[in-house]
């Protein structure tokens, strides 16, 4: 018999995510294991495996979210829109709406701190990242719309994200407080699709 809520679908994932996310930050990653994580989730390791395929996907757990993100700026932009654009405001609402994907939330220095100590999330983090560019890549070359370089957009778009991060993050880990580099996260963002639009690529 499986344990309670085991066939939970989604409301189980959640539960899961939640629990390994208090955990690791608590802890750190590398000193937390798959067993205790379904323990505290009251699911087998099985059931956890079955719903997160590797254990850093237990932390790292929006990589679905992110490349359905980005295949909706591409597929679902209004006409007349073109995708840097649409690219553009997506990012710029994550950043408003404070979405764990902005890089800046309440959640954001302990998750960037759990992140930079362990070798292995590291690792997915950049398996990740190539992932959602080799995504986006597609997403555009399936678009009849456009008639840039996909490779080159999708690389481009996805190395700046990621570097916005990345010192968004070593700020944060170093004291700041993310109210106050809110606007400069922000206009780091914009500097990014200036030069997108203006100094790398012609769309």
């Amino acid at each position: 018999m499986p344990r309670t809520g085991e066939r939970g679908g989604p409301q189980t994932r959640a539960r899961i995510a939640e629990v390994a996310a208090r955990l690791f930050l608590e802890r750190g990653f590398d000193a937390v294991t798959v067993t205790e994580v379904a323990r505290q989730a009251g699911v087998s390791s099985v059931t956890v495996f079955n719903h997160f395929p590797r254990k850093e996907d237990l932390f790292l757990d929006r990589a679905v979210d992110a490349a359905e993100l980005l295949r909706a700026a591409v597929r679902d932009r209004s006409a007349g829109v073109d995708v840097l654009a649409s690219l553009r405001e997506t990012t710029l609402r994550l950043v408003d709406a404070g979405h764990p994907l902005s890089g800046v939330n309440d959640r954001s220095t302990p998750f960037f701190r759990t992140v930079a100590a362990s070798p292995a999330l590291l690792a997915r983090a950049r398996e990740i990242a190539a992932d959602l560019q080799r995504t986006l890549a597609e997403e555009l070359g399936r678009d009849p719309a456009f008639e840039g370089d996909a490779t080159l957009l999708a690389a481009f778009f996805i190395a700046g994200y990621g570097t916005v991060l990345a010192e968004t993050a070593r700020r944060l880990i170093a004291g700041e407080e993310a109210g106050a580099l809110l606007d400069d996260h922000r206009a780091r963002f914009e500097r990014l699709f200036a030069a997108l639009r203006n100094g790398v690529l012609v769309l």
